[in-house]
C-alpha cells in the first residue's frame, strides 16, 4: 500500500487530472446525451454544444486543482484563458471531425463513437495544458 500512495503522490498531477477529466467528461455527456438522444439534433452540433459547456467546467477546475494556478488577475487569466481555449478547440475540432464522420455521416453509434473520442480528447487535453497552458 505504502509503493501506491506513493506512486500517487509522485504523479499527484496526473491522478488529480483524470478525476477532472472524468467530471468534464461526465459535463460533456450530461449535454450531449439529451441533445443526441432525445432532442434529435445531429452528433456534431449535440457534441459542439457540449464541448462549450465541458470547456468552461474544465477551465475553473483544471486552474486551481489540477494546475494550482491561482492567480485570478486578469493579467493571468486572459492569456491562460486564451491558450486554455486555443487548445480545447484543437481538440474539440478533432473530436467533432471524427464525430461527424463516423456517427453522422456513416450512422454508426453515436453514444459509443462520444466515448471513444473522450479518451483521445482526455489525453491530448492533458499534456496540451500541461506544456502549454498552465506551465511554470
Amino acid at each position: 500500500m505504502e509503493k501506491i500512495w506513493s506512486l500517487v503522490k509522485t504523479h499527484w498531477d496526473m491522478v488529480v487530472y483524470l478525476i477532472f477529466g472524468v467530471l468534464t467528461t461526465v459535463v460533456n455527456y450530461l449535454v450531449y446525451l439529451p441533445l443526441y438522444n432525445l432532442a434529435g439534433l445531429s452528433a456534431a452540433v449535440s457534441n459542439v454544444i457540449a464541448w462549450a459547456a465541458a470547456v468552461a467546467f474544465a477551465y475553473l477546475t483544471n486552474k486551481p486543482f489540477v494546475f494550482r494556478s491561482h492567480d485570478w488577475s486578469m493579467g493571468t487569466v486572459l492569456p491562460e484563458l486564451g491558450k486554455f481555449v486555443s487548445c480545447r478547440l484543437a481538440s474539440g475540432a478533432m473530436e467533432t471531425a471524427i464525430i461527424f464522420l463516423t456517427v453522422d455521416l456513416m450512422q454508426w453509434n453515436g453514444n459509443i463513437w462520444k466515448l471513444f473520442t473522450q479518451i483521445l480528447v482526455v489525453i491530448f487535453n492533458y499534456f496540451a495544458s500541461k506544456l502549454l497552458v498552465f506551465r511554470k
